[in-house]
């Protein structure tokens, strides 16, 4: 496990790996928090937090990871992209719940709360992430 801590090259962001169990998610959830505030966007923090809960949440039910990096980063003034990378490699695809259903909406959420979202494969797995359009300022 390591400290969360601004990245120093590329594009201001918060990263921190974590053990891949549901008491981390707590810790995602403050690290979102906390990049959102630092960059006076708080008010992206309902959708962030939601975010990055369905992520890791996704991360414990559907791999064997033992641990997870959570990633907050602003590729552009106007953008703020939130990621959890694990090593799983399988496809993710949107669910077709019924209306019974207990589970299977979590990206319909993410499609619903994000600008766009997807993921990057990896040699070693994936990056699932959602980026918020970041409000303009009058």
């Amino acid at each position: 496990m390591t400290a969360a801590r601004p990245t120093a090259t590329g594009a201001p962001g918060y990263t921190e790996t974590m053990p891949c169990e549901p008491e981390s998610a707590r810790r995602a959830r403050l690290l979102v928090i906390a990049a959102l505030n630092a960059w006076d966007i708080g008010e992206l923090a309902d959708p962030g937090v939601q975010i990055v809960a369905e992520f890791f949440n996704n991360a414990f039910q559907h791999t064997r990871c033992r641990s997870v990096r959570v990633l907050i980063t602003r590729p552009s003034d106007r953008v703020v992209r939130i990621g959890v990378a694990d090593t799983s490699r399988k496809d993710l695809e949107l669910g077709r719940p019924g209306e019974d259903a207990e589970n299977g909406r979590g990206l319909l959420l993410i499609d619903a709360l994000s600008w766009r979202w997807g993921y990057d494969r990896k040699r070693w797995g994936k990056v699932v992430w959602a980026e918020l359009e970041v409000p303009a300022r009058s």
